[in-house]
């Protein structure tokens, strides 16, 4: 079978090289899984530079998210099935044709989602889900606190906006460009902001850097700070955070952190709000191009390109 793989950091268009490797029979609780759509996110190619390398071993498979066929199944398995769809989450490795995974971290997916959309439905929807309750927990009821959005024009940007205004608070999209704001002036009626940093209760934040300082200086007494990204690669000013940790609170989300530690049954209803969302339009992301995995160059190409209207997605 082909994949991607990874032997030494680096710039992702330069160090993910594709290969031929023998498939593996599944194990005693795992299935083999034929990959029908992976989708290409920042979270997969951030490792790939060594920005994580403590916790990164090489070689490795990336791809976090997509969606497969269930083709063997390992001794011992119940509850799926040959020819099942399933969501195999838990660990990177879907740029490749065939994935082996514990049965325990494989989630079933509805019929009535496309490939496409099953690709999609789990990094940005859990991700969104856990930063909406972060917020909720730290303000407690929502009473209009003003939510700051960065990259609010992003798949998960538009999707925060919309869980943020149903949720009570009052989201503010945060773009770089009168561009990008008038693009995304056509479907969020709200307050959007363009190159400046406005007071706000507090952030939810996937760029870091000197942009995430600035909006840090912003947030009033009282408010918080939660960063699940870091698209300009690099963290906050750690001085900036201790100097106003008593007045805000500051957090950084791993979607992963709560993935290992959270009930099955958890994750199965994050999935059933993730499935809906997407039915109902709130949570679904467009699709930019496909490309297949011998064409990994062409598709990495096409994810750093600013034209880019939507995911890139692989057909391993």
């Amino acid at each position: 079978m082909l994949r991607a793989v990874v032997h030494a950091f680096g710039d992702p268009r330069k160090v993910i090289g594709l290969e031929e490797v023998e498939r593996t029979a599944p194990g005693p609780g795992a299935v083999e899984i034929r990959i029908r759509r992976a989708a290409i996110n920042p979270s997969d190619l951030i490792p790939v530079t060594g920005a994580y390398r403590s916790r990164t071993t090489l070689p490795f498979v990336p791809g976090f998210e997509g969606v497969g066929e269930i083709t063997r199944l390992g001794e011992g398995v119940t509850g799926l099935a040959a020819g099942q769809r399933v969501l195999p989450i838990g660990a990177s490795g879907l740029w490749q044709e065939y994935l082996v995974r514990p049965a325990e971290w494989c989630f079933a997916v509805p019929d009535d989602l496309s490939d496409d959309q099953a690709a999609m439905a789990y990094v940005n929807p859990l991700t969104a889900f856990r930063l909406i309750d972060a917020v909720e927990t730290h303000f407690g009821t929502a009473s209009g606190q003003r939510i700051g959005v960065t990259a609010a024009a992003s798949a998960i940007g538009w999707m925060l906006l919309a869980l943020l205004a149903d949720a009570g608070f009052r989201p503010v999209a945060l773009v770089r460009s009168a561009a990008t704001a008038a693009r995304l002036g056509g479907t969020f009626g709200g307050e959007i902001v363009v190159q400046s940093t406005p007071p706000l209760d507090g952030i939810l934040d996937a760029v870091g850097g000197a942009a995430g300082d600035a909006l840090f200086r912003q947030i009033r007494a009282g408010g918080a700070f939660i960063q699940y990204g870091a698209l300009s690669g690099a963290q906050l000013d750690p001085a900036l955070v201790t100097a106003r940790l008593e007045e805000v609170a500051f957090a950084f989300l791993w979607l992963r952190n709560w993935v290992h530690s959270a009930p099955r049954a958890a994750i199965e209803a994050a999935f059933a709000g993730s499935f809906a969302g997407i039915r109902a339009g709130i949570l679904g992301s467009a699709v930019d191009s496909v490309f297949s995995l011998p064409d990994l160059p062409a598709a990495l190409a096409r994810q750093d390109d600013p034209s880019r209207a939507g995911k890139v997605l692989l057909t391993p």
